[in-house]
């Protein structure tokens, strides 16, 4: 077994830790009413996409998300908050260091023993959720797991969705497909992004994501028979229709099961949650790298962190 397996199996346990972690760090996170930049980089950015949109969505206060190379130095904001599950980014460091004295940060980390924890505020640690495989899973979805019991949602629910999601079949058999697009509305944008960024870096598959919206606005053109199309949270209306007219297959999991179009399922209760369908996504992932006799732990041209001399 890749060491991938065993932490993405771990995830339920990792967001039960973060939900009683939360409440201990109150002070370190954001306050309602703050202007806040999330920030990180690769998998950590597409996490920062997916909290700033959750956390205006609850009213708590306008929310940026930034690759950390691209964060915008002349905007203020009352708080920024980096994740990074090594700590040395090259990126995020550089941007630790510009920014102290002059605007508050806080860090979310795998390792505590790093230069970003030096150089940050406040440090909110997820030893418990660091991994060994260089292809990020349950460190990304932790730190969100985290963000969310702070705006107050109940992770313990997600927690028992993600428990469907690691026992689960996939909902379609990767080796019948040779692409795939994941799409997202809102806060599940962040979700399709990291979705397919796993098919890439696992599997060196093609994979792509757009806002499900914008779907139809070009993307559509490379759908076919053989390519799938796999739908995180609210499907805008009419899209089902429109994907299954070019032939190709259509995943999405919702309330009442998981509705596959021109793939297979198997009976049972399936994720409500996005964030636990994207465990299912990081299966599917791993199981197109086994599939290309790949190894999912040590992609290629990939280390654990990108440090830049």
């Amino acid at each position: 077994m890749a060491y991938v397996d065993a932490e993405i199996a771990s995830q339920p346990d990792c967001w039960r830790r973060a939900a009683e972690l939360a409440a201990g760090v109150r002070a370190d996170l954001p306050r309602c009413g703050e202007r806040v930049a999330v920030v990180g980089c690769g998998t950590s950015w597409f996490m920062a996409m997916a909290y700033a949109a959750l956390r205006e969505q609850a009213g708590q206060g306008e929310t940026d998300a930034f690759q950390a190379s691209e964060f915008p130095a002349g905007r203020r904001y009352d708080r920024l908050v980096a994740i990074t599950r090594s700590g040395t980014t090259t990126e995020v460091v550089d941007l630790l260091r510009a920014l102290r004295g002059h605007v508050p940060t806080t860090v979310l980390v795998g390792d505590p023993e790093t230069p970003a924890v030096r150089l940050a505020d406040a440090t909110v640690t997820l030893s418990f959720a660091d991994e060994r495989s260089v292809v990020q899973t349950r460190f990304a979805t932790t730190a969100l797991a985290l963000l969310r019991a702070h705006l107050g949602e109940n992770v313990e629910t997600l927690a028992a969705d993600a428990e469907v999601a690691v026992r689960a079949p996939l909902p379609i058999e990767p080796t019948r497909i040779e692409q795939v697009t994941f799409l997202g509305r809102g806060w599940t944008v962040g979700l399709a992004q990291e979705a397919a960024l796993k098919c890439r870096e696992a599997a060196t598959f093609w994979a792509e994501a757009y806002p499900a919206m914008d779907y139809r606005h070009g993307p559509i053109s490379i759908a076919a028979p053989g390519r799938l199309v796999w739908a995180f949270g609210t499907l805008p209306e009419g899209l089902v229709e429109n994907v299954t007219a070019t032939g190709a297959a259509f995943v999405h999991s919702r309330t009442h099961g998981c509705r596959t179009v021109l793939g297979s399922w198997a009976a049972g209760r399936t994720p409500v949650d996005p964030m636990a369908d994207l465990i299912l996504a990081q299966r599917f992932a791993v199981a197109l790298a086994t599939s290309r006799g790949l190894d999912p732990d040590a992609p290629r041209h990939l280390t654990r962190s990108v440090v830049l001399t």
